[in-house]
């Protein structure tokens, strides 16, 4: 894995693949969003399908500290998985959309 110090651009790389995924149905197009203090990233869908609005967030990532938190996961394959063959290690890697009592048991970092 690079240095920490580069994993924002690691994660951006990694989330910008799936922006140029079209969707099969609707007026929708998938937007990454990047914080200003490069520790946030979320990947959202926004558009319209069938005259309703849709507006969500797919993935959203986290830098704290030296872990990488997963706080939300609504990708097909999870991205937990694009993180480890990026060669970010699970002792890195916290699925925060699980209590703190099951971390322990998921093979990644508990936080």
């Amino acid at each position: 894995m690079d240095s920490l110090g580069n994993i924002g651009g690691i994660l951006e790389k990694i989330l910008l693949e799936y922006t140029k995924i079209p969707y099969a149905y609707g007026d929708l197009q998938c937007r990454l969003i990047v914080s200003q203090d490069g520790h946030n990233f979320l990947l959202i869908t926004q558009g319209w399908h069938d005259d309703v609005q849709v507006h969500g967030c797919l993935v959203h990532l986290e830098i704290v500290g030296d872990k990488i938190w997963i706080h939300r996961d609504g990708l097909e394959d999870g991205i937990a998985d694009d993180l480890l063959r990026a060669g970010i290690p699970p002792e890195k890697i916290v699925l925060g959309f699980h209590p703190p009592e099951v971390r322990p048991h998921t093979g990644f970092a508990v936080g």
